[in-house]
């Protein structure tokens, strides 16, 4: 039996973070069609360890977020592990929407929209950021979980998105390695040319602890070491 500890749904362009103890579930559920989660890690008690998307890519191969791949900080530590998902494409390339992005659908403000104005996902995100007295140097690469973004068929190699990649239910699970602060926007991916955010479940659960045959252990020499690290540096 998994344990929900903590449940909360974050609205549709809105933002939210929360503590994950090591060894407990981030699960993240898209509750509508084209949903995006825009998501910053950071080791909760290590200033220095936040996710560093490049190295997780290249460390393991890969172009897009997927299990059982390991997130990992900028020395290479284990944030934490995808150890499931729906969708086999979660885009790691695109980055946040920023102020510019959300221009281009027209003004927007609380006094004229109320709680539906339209706020980029980098707005979102330093909001919460500051909650936890960090600011714009700690903003870095994202992970854009259920959006899809592949190439196009040119000899440019451009970035095509895919709309409703996500249907409601979707999910993903991350397991914390260390204790992370995740930091979470549902603003639309950049690349979305529709403002149509959805809002997304965030669970924390309790789980079993990882077996020696877990996947993510077993996926890549790179990420056996990142985990190994993370026992090691941050324990």
């Amino acid at each position: 039996m998994i344990d929900v500890l903590v449940s909360h749904e974050i609205p549709a362009g809105a933002a939210w973070s929360v503590l994950v103890r090591a060894g407990r579930e981030l699960r993240l559920t898209a509750l509508g069609p084209g949903a995006n989660c825009s998501t910053l890690l950071f080791a909760a008690h290590h200033p220095v360890d936040r996710l560093n998307v490049p190295d997780t890519l290249k460390a393991q191969m890969s172009a897009v977020i997927r299990p059982p791949m390991v997130l990992m900080s900028d020395r290479g530590l284990a944030l934490c592990s995808v150890t499931g998902s729906s969708l086999p494409w979660h885009d790691a390339l695109c980055g946040h929407s920023t102020d510019t992005h959300v221009a281009a659908f027209g003004p927007s403000s609380y006094q004229q929209d109320g709680n539906a104005w339209r706020r980029s996902a980098r707005a979102g995100l330093l909001s919460e950021l500051r909650k936890h007295g960090r600011d714009t140097a700690d903003l870095h690469g994202c992970v854009n979980f259920f959006a899809k973004a592949a190439t196009a068929d040119d000899m440019a190699g451009t970035l095509s998105f895919q709309p409703n990649h996500a249907t409601a239910d979707d999910w993903v699970a991350l397991r914390a390695e260390v204790d992370v602060l995740a930091v979470l926007s549902t603003a639309p991916h950049p690349l979305d040319p529709r403002w149509a955010p959805q809002p997304v479940r965030a669970d924390v659960r309790a789980i079993e602890p990882a077996g020696p045959d877990d996947a993510a252990w077993r996926f890549r020499a790179e990420s056996e070491r990142a985990l190994l690290l993370s026992k090691e540096v941050l324990a």
